[in-house]
């Protein structure tokens, strides 16, 4: 049941980000509280997502989960199981659950309100905010913190010791302090929870308020989350989900751990009608500006000019088209997911009380992404014959997936087309990558760039074709058929763009070469497949 409801175009200006070492914004963001008037789903649309989730739960041993969906201005939440399975207690829309890493995202909104009110610059030395913090082989910023750029530590070098008591800010900075750097920040990606609680001290700092409190008034207040709070076992109350882990194929407790040494890297709960205002909320630009936000879902990159796949507090990936803002949360007790689609006006919010229930939480998200914005048109397969083949594939849908992505991203949503150089080389640089001859001459250093050619050290190449392309064809064939290329696929994205410029003429590099246009009908010839994937 696909494509039930009419699209959502929102219009928005962009930044592609700051000029390093001043504050995002001018003045400080004040936000319009204009909360959207919300309605249930079609109860078609219901029936539909009830059955997504359900079957999803039917493939292996569960105790609670909880789901939110918002779409503009329609919104549904569905709580499952038990929240607490010894009293037989179900789970509801009121139940709360440790939220995890999630809470990085909570600490990242602080981090650039607090820049945006001129309190904050990102590129600023943690040490000059976060005194305890001893002098390393290298500074570390702000900036680098938030994209764990920073060359922090994480927790592959602590044993089970530091979950076992309640620990304050000060016993939560000194847990890593001792520890160098792992690598010169800038040069690589380390996920670090202890980056994070750095950024919570730093908070502490410049607001004079803990970090309970300071989230309390500025993140979960103005979100409408109205019991979120830290992850304090003692403030808990009937409504907490308790905690299990497969072991054995049986459903135990979780362990017992203390997280407040976490604080700040994911020390929070909530539940998921929270979870779900919280990610409106970030929609709708009521927490931090647009030029914040749109900084906050940008990629970072290393030195060497790869994407880290992570801006600041969230991980972004294109998907099948969409430009995904997400993060998940893994624990003691909990697995959690808060992903967002900014082109595409969708929020999806997941608990569950059993641990590593990653794989379950994203193949819900994906499904329920399919279900509302994707619909039943044709499926263009490649035919492939051989490895080249697999190759010049690998290019053609990471330009559409790319390509698609983040032209709704920047045109309806909070970001920027990346990349300075000129169209028609960029074109003609395409077709030569993915020609078969000089793919066959070379196939792994070809694949090799083919899968860095979206990023900066190639000048965002296949992200500049693949948005040109989204844009034409949105221009000749509306946003009704740009958004069905989601299930149709690249093929179907390359040779309807290709139709588009024959029909307007559209100057010769930018129909890519006769060689392409060749390997593109060979590819599509006799495979034209309806899928429901």
């Amino acid at each position: 049941m696909k494509g039930l409801l009419p699209p959502l175009l929102l219009l928005g200006l962009t930044v592609w980000a700051a000029p390093r070492g001043v504050p995002v914004c001018e003045r400080p963001y004040a936000p319009v509280q204009v909360v959207k008037v919300e309605v249930p789903f079609p109860e078609e649309v219901q029936r539909a997502l009830e059955e997504l989730v359900r079957a999803e739960l039917a493939r292996e041993p569960h105790v609670g989960l909880a789901v939110g969906v918002r779409w503009g201005d329609q919104r549904w939440v569905g709580a499952y199981g038990l929240r607490d399975k010894a009293r037989g207690l179900p789970a509801t829309p009121r139940t709360t659950w440790r939220l995890a890493s999630i809470t990085k995202t909570f600490t990242a909104v602080a981090v650039l309100q607090l820049v945006e009110q001129g309190r904050l610059n990102l590129d600023a030395d943690i040490r000059t905010l976060v005194p305890s913090w001893p002098e390393k082989r290298w500074p570390v910023t702000v900036r680098q913190l938030l994209g764990h750029l920073g060359g922090v530590t994480n927790y592959g070098r602590f044993g089970p010791s530091h979950d076992t008591g309640p620990l304050d800010t000060a016993g939560s900075v000194a847990l890593v302090s001792g520890y160098e750097l792992e690598a010169e920040p800038g040069t690589r990606f380390i996920y670090s929870t202890w980056a994070y609680n750095l950024l919570g001290a730093a908070i502490e700092a410049v607001t004079g308020q803990s970090y309970g409190e300071y989230l309390h008034e500025h993140v979960f207040a103005p979100a409408g989350m109205e019991h979120a709070a830290l992850d304090d076992r003692q403030t808990r109350d009937e409504h907490h989900a308790a905690g299990y882990r497969l072991r054995e194929g049986q459903l135990v407790p979780s362990k017992l751990v203390d997280v407040s040494g976490r604080f700040a890297g994911g020390g929070t709960r909530a539940s998921i009608e929270d979870l779900l205002s919280y990610g409106g909320a970030l929609l709708d630009y009521r927490l931090v500006s647009r030029a914040s936000t749109g900084l906050m879902q940008t990629s970072m990159s290393t030195r060497d000019g790869r994407l880290t796949d992570y801006g600041m507090g969230f991980a972004t990936w294109p998907l099948r088209g969409h430009y995904v803002v997400a993060h998940a949360g893994a624990q003691p007790e909990t697995s959690t997911l808060l992903l967002l689609l900014p082109g595409e006006d969708v929020a999806i919010a997941l608990a569950s009380n059993v641990e590593g229930q990653a794989a379950s939480l994203r193949r819900i998200a994906y499904g329920i992404i399919e279900l509302l914005l994707e619909g039943e048109g044709s499926r263009v397969n490649a035919r492939r014959q051989d490895a080249v083949d697999a190759v010049v594939n690998e290019g053609l849908g990471r330009i559409f997936g790319y390509g698609l992505a983040y032209h709704l991203w920047a045109s309806r949503g909070p970001g920027t087309l990346p990349g300075t150089g000129g169209l028609p080389e960029a074109f003609e640089q395409v077709a030569l990558l993915l020609d078969r001859t000089a793919i066959a001459r070379a196939p792994k250093a070809t694949r090799e760039r083919i899968l860095t050619a979206h990023g900066p050290s190639e000048d965002w190449l296949f992200i500049r074709v693949g948005a040109h392309m989204a844009r034409t064809m949105e221009e000749a064939l509306g946003a009704e058929q740009l958004r069905s290329y989601s299930a149709r696929g690249p093929l179907a994205f390359f040779n309807d763009y290709l139709a588009v410029c024959e029909a307007r003429e559209c100057p010769e590099p930018f129909r890519f070469n006769e060689v392409l246009r060749a390997e593109l009908r060979r590819l599509t010839a006799g495979n034209i497949e309806s899928t429901h994937r």
